[in-house]
């Protein structure tokens, strides 16, 4: 035989193994995914007649649909989305194509595709009322009063069905009124300057004055034109004034108040008093509890609401706390928080037994306050009985799930954004076994995140050694032994951080495993020496543990060594957990929901009931979550013994 058939053959037989095939059409799709994005149909068109069967094929076909949406073929379109129908690409092309659809005001185009999608974006969704808007429909004008007081800040689709809503004279000037602030209260100083132009000309504020009272509150507050109490435009823009100045310094909020409230209508006074509690209450003032009275039937914001009910829990009122969660709205009362601190709220006033029914609504969920809830009622926190393990057929299942097998193909790529969305779509309807299954087909690729979501997802069996994976044991475990810290906690904040992938970097900068800030990693690496730091080594396992433990450690001794307060300033800084203690000692459970930022409340909750598992599951033993968050003591007159700590 020549050499040269030779060499053809063993090339042959090169690229159909199994693993040289895949990285070769991976290839492939990236210079699809590259001429698409170019714009370049040639490339692209070359691409996709070598893509073959690849798992992401489908994906290259879309790219050449989408880049010949405007030819106007909808035949092609629609041949594509009923061979791929209820999989993740044909419900973003079918979206595409709505949107497509609608600026063309092709409206029976845009009634006919819409029921066809399984989850369609608020966006799309307006789209579709604008369809039924269009041939008369007009009992969308309901769905559009929805609208008006649920969304904030509505895409370019929705705008429409809001213009028509005004149009109809669904909605008047104190309708307009109260969707600006609630529009202010949520930071959205942009809508609430367009839901303004609504209003008749007659109402409107004058000139810039919007403008400027966002800008520079006080300076507004100080220099209102004689008899401003008269027009309702300029009240309006003196308790936004004060609504701004609130956010800043509520106290001084509350003294403009007290010298302008006797001009103002009785609406306009309270909300003020709201605003002024609300962020009273998140800078835990005591004054917070009598501004929430003062605010008397203002309506409140989810926010509101809640932390009207954390300002009573800091002083330990009871009664107020109590009074506070009744009179939410049901559907806000009936989450977990509230239930539980309505039932403690109902014991510390010796209603036990309806405490204890609270309490039995929500225990058993492995939550922070499922935990507490089962400690109350003297239950231990334990995982439930493991459940069976995937079988070879139900793991062979997964394995050749075709919304699965594109999700590891997008993963393989480090795609992660899209590799995780096409597994979150291929895991809709899926029974606990197929989800256990999933799970497993994750933890054997080593993808960590995509293992533990899924295993969260199930509702009658579990395996909580899924949910709580322990990767890099040897690693982590020595780190944790290095700085004499709890190895069950460490993996409570990992797993928080960045469910063990290691290349994950978060929108502020952080990267690794414990998702190190870039100047965080490098005073850790100078405080203990480490000389040959540099921040390329930051996604290294070992570097990123040494320093992630390190901080850990220096963040525990700073903050009286209690893993409650250092798991807060992990996330938002030591100098804040600091001022976020109280003037005496308290709850630990308090101290946590009092937490002023949304992101790190959670963040500590989601932190320490984790440690609770994995203490559990490394130990053999039951944990308790009570123990463990204790008392915060008050804070310390002397400064942290690292100063420059970050």
């Amino acid at each position: 035989m020549k050499l040269s058939l030779v060499l053809a053959a063993f090339a042959g037989l090169f690229l159909s193994l199994p693993g040289v095939a895949q990285e070769r059409g991976d290839d492939v799709f990236l210079a699809a995914r590259e001429a698409f994005q170019k714009g370049d149909r040639i490339r692209l068109d070359n691409a996709a007649a070598r893509i073959g069967n690849h798992e992401l094929a489908a994906y290259v076909e879309n790219y050449q649909l989408r880049m010949r949406m405007d030819d106007g073929n909808g035949e092609a379109l629609r041949a594509f989305l009923a061979r791929q129908e209820g999989t993740l690409v044909a419900e973003r092309l079918r979206a595409d194509w709505i949107r497509w659809l609608g600026k063309r005001s092709l409206w029976d185009e845009v009634e006919r595709e819409y029921p066809k999608l399984l989850a369609p974006e608020a966006e799309v969704t307006c789209l579709y009322q604008q369809a039924r808007l269009a041939r008369g429909d007009r009992s969308v004008l309901d769905e559009a009063d929805r609208l008006w007081r649920e969304m904030l800040d509505p895409p370019a689709a929705c705008q429409p069905l809001l213009d028509a809503l005004v149009a109809a004279q669904r909605v008047g000037v104190d309708d307009i009124w109260s969707r600006v602030r609630r529009q202010l209260e949520a930071g959205r100083t942009g809508p609430a300057r367009a839901t303004l132009y609504y209003l008749p000309q007659s109402e409107m504020p004058e000139g810039r004055r919007y403008e400027l009272t966002i800008a520079g509150p006080p300076r507004q507050l100080a220099n209102l034109p004689a008899h401003w109490q008269d027009k309702r435009a300029l009240r309006e823009m003196t308790v936004i004034a004060i609504q701004r100045l609130a956010l800043s310094d509520p106290r001084l909020a509350a003294g403009e108040l007290e010298k302008r409230q006797a001009l103002l209508r009785p609406p306009e006074r309270e909300w003020a008093w709201s605003q002024i509690a609300q962020q009273g209450a998140r800078r835990h003032l005591p004054e917070a509890r009598d501004w929430y009275a003062r605010a008397g039937s203002a309506p409140l914001s989810e926010e509101g609401y809640q932390w009207r009910v954390r300002a009573a829990l800091r002083e330990l009122d009871w009664g107020g706390v109590r009074d506070a969660i009744q009179a939410m709205p049901p559907e806000l009362a009936a989450r977990p928080e509230w239930i539980y601190w309505l039932g403690r709220a109902y014991r510390a006033g010796g209603r036990v037994a309806e405490a204890d029914a609270l309490f039995a609504r929500i225990a058993g969920q492995a939550s922070f306050y499922g935990n507490l809830a089962d400690e109350e009622l003297g239950r231990s926190v334990t995982p439930p009985p493991r459940a069976r393990a995937p079988s070879a057929e139900e793991l062979r299942e997964a394995a050749d799930n075709p919304g699965l097998s594109r999700a590891l193909a997008f993963l393989r790529q480090d795609m992660r954004i899209e590799g995780v969305r096409e597994w979150n779509w291929a895991l809709r309807g899926m029974t606990d076994r197929q989800l256990l299954a999933a799970a497993e087909l994750a933890r054997r690729k080593q993808i960590w995140d995509r293992a533990i979501n899924t295993a969260e997802r199930t509702r009658d069996e579990h395996d909580y050694t899924l949910r709580f994976l322990a990767p890099y044991d040897e690693q982590v475990r020595a780190a944790a032994r290095n700085q004499t810290l709890d190895d069950a906690w460490v993996y409570g904040l990992m797993r928080q951080e960045s469910r063990f992938v290691t290349n994950a970097k978060s929108s502020a900068g952080a990267s690794g495993l414990m998702q190190l800030m870039p100047a965080t990693a490098r005073w850790v690496a100078k405080k203990i020496g480490l000389s040959d730091y540099h921040p390329g080594r930051v996604n290294d396992t070992e570097t990123n543990l040494l320093l992630g433990t390190s901080y850990m450690r220096l963040v525990m001794e700073n903050l009286d060594n209690h893993p409650l307060l250092a798991s807060a300033a992990y996330n938002a800084g030591p100098g804040r957990a600091k001022r976020w203690r109280a003037e005496r000692p308290l709850e630990g459970a308090i101290y946590a929901e009092t937490i002023p930022f949304s992101e790190t409340r959670d963040y500590v909750k989601k932190v320490m009931s984790n440690a609770v598992y994995y203490s559990t599951l490394f130990n053999g033993k039951p944990d308790s979550l009570k123990a463990r968050l204790g008392t915060v003591e008050p804070p310390s007159v002397e400064p942290m013994k690292d100063a420059d700590l970050p």
